[in-house]
């Protein structure tokens, strides 16, 4: 089959995909397959090109966030050890705009889970509720709409391995189909307000609300906080300081990482993550 293609500067697809925000994408051949919404999608990429079928090419700039200056964006960065090094490592990766329901339930199911745990999670999801679709010669299946979540039971949930998470999910799902929470009206919200809304659904706190308004919402600054993340800013900001409060980490990271916060966290995070070497920094 023929592939569209499209020219992606300053971009890795594969860092992307493997950073820890989207957790459904799969390889296969020399690219990857996934959904993007509902659309069954393949995609790989030569130097500086996306070669693509299922989606338009505006679907993939808006999904992959081509259009962000990610070069600015780096250039804004908090010029010290600890964040040149991450920004060195991360090159290319880019904070992508997902479904907000998706993004939403993804993020519920993936409370006190690793990485390859909540894939294992998202995969049965859609294999059992979502529909299912050929890409090329791969199958996958799309994430399951709130109102189909909200079909099941708590026992139909816990059979994908969610556990204490599926009664949350179940709850949230059934309040998005009812419209008593409206994730696309939420859009307009300030921050502050958006934030205080995610944070009453069921399921949702601190830090699963960040990675929503980071990932579904664009809301850059948002600085998603998890247990990975604290022991990065412990040990390579404070590290002089025996205690440090979360009230004082997210005050920290609000004034010291700026409008582009949550891609400074994005690429500290992938660098932990992975391994990385960071430098210390003794400010603190």
């Amino acid at each position: 089959m023929r592939l569209a293609h499209i020219t992606a500067d300053d971009f890795d697809l594969a860092r992307t995909l493997d950073s820890g925000q989207v957790f459904h994408w799969e390889t296969s051949g020399d690219g990857f397959v996934g959904t993007i919404g509902a659309k069954g999608v393949y995609v790989e990429q030569r130097r500086n090109r996306l070669f693509f079928s299922g989606v338009t090419a505006k679907m993939i700039v808006y999904y992959f966030a081509l259009d962000h200056p990610l070069r600015e964006i780096c250039r804004s960065f908090p010029d010290d050890p600890a964040m040149c090094a991450a920004r060195d490592f991360c090159a290319g990766l880019r904070i992508i705009r997902q479904p907000r329901w998706e993004c939403l339930a993804t993020f519920i199911t993936s409370s006190m889970k690793q990485v390859a745990h909540i894939r294992q999670i998202s995969r049965a999801l859609r294999t059992r509720y979502g529909r299912r679709q050929r890409v090329l010669d791969s199958e996958v299946h799309s994430f399951p709409t709130p109102r189909r979540i909200a079909k099941l039971t708590d026992q139909d949930l816990r059979a994908c391995a969610l556990g204490y998470r599926a009664k949350t999910l179940l709850a949230t799902a059934r309040l998005v189909t009812s419209g008593d929470a409206d994730l696309e009206q939420w859009s307009e919200l300030s921050d502050e307000s958006l934030r205080a809304h995610l944070c009453e659904l069921p399921g949702v706190g601190a830090k699963v609300a960040s990675c929503v308004m980071l990932f579904a919402y664009e809301r850059l600054r948002a600085f998603p906080i998890d247990v990975w993340i604290e022991r990065v800013l412990k040990q390579k900001y404070f590290s002089r300081k025996r205690k440090v409060t979360a009230t004082q980490l997210r005050a920290f990271c609000e004034t010291y990482f700026g409008e582009h916060g949550g891609y400074a966290q994005q690429y500290l995070f992938h660098h932990a993550r992975k391994g990385g070497a960071v430098p210390r920094v003794a400010t603190k």
